[in-house]
């Protein structure tokens, strides 16, 4: 998110991204104690390698400023991102979109670092804002290949918005390529 336009911390902090905790964390139909929340599996939101954190060109994503997760380095071919949860999007820019599952936990994909200059040329929107979505469910067509010859990361990071540093388990080894909707890591 380096060089954003202000105002644009992507979802996280522009008022429609905040994702408040739910008021009645493990809902009662799960049998979970009050308090722990059923394991949400998040998906990769589209094809590549998977990264650490750390890796991702950009120190806001890198230091998990606005939680935790893996990052995407995709194929570098037209191709659509995909929902990595069941929820609602509540946030949905070209270059990036959250989707808050029911319990209230919020997943931010962001497509490519400084992609927000780029004011949503190459990005063309499948889906709308309050759209119910199941994972694997388009949103929004790229092509990181653009992003790339443009100067600019395509790499995607895939956030736990939130999140406690230990809420993201069992992630896909880095290094390991995935197809869009494959799971990508488990929130705890």
């Amino acid at each position: 998110m380096s060089g954003s336009a202000p105002g644009d911390e992507t979802a996280a902090q522009d008022g429609g991204g905040h994702v408040p905790p739910p008021t009645e964390p493990g809902a009662a139909s799960t049998g979970e104690p009050l308090g722990r929340l059923a394991a949400l599996s998040v998906c990769t939101p589209v094809a590549g390698r998977v990264l650490a954190m750390v890796e991702v060109p950009d120190p806001v994503f890198s230091a998990a400023m606005v939680g935790p997760g893996l990052a995407v380095d995709p194929m570098r071919a037209p191709g659509t991102a995909v929902s990595p949860i069941a929820g609602s999007i509540v946030t949905l820019h070209p270059h990036a979109f959250v989707v808050v599952a029911g319990d209230g936990r919020g997943v931010l994909v962001h497509l490519g670092i400084d992609t927000v200059q780029l004011k949503g040329a190459g990005f063309e929107l499948l889906a709308q804002e309050g759209d119910a979505v199941e994972p694997g469910a388009a949103v929004l067509r790229w092509n990181p290949a653009e992003v790339e010859a443009g100067g600019r990361s395509p790499v995607c990071p895939v956030v736990a918005l939130d999140a406690g540093s230990d809420a993201v388990l069992d992630p896909e080894p880095v290094g390991r390529w995935l197809t869009a909707g494959e799971r990508l890591f488990t929130w705890a």
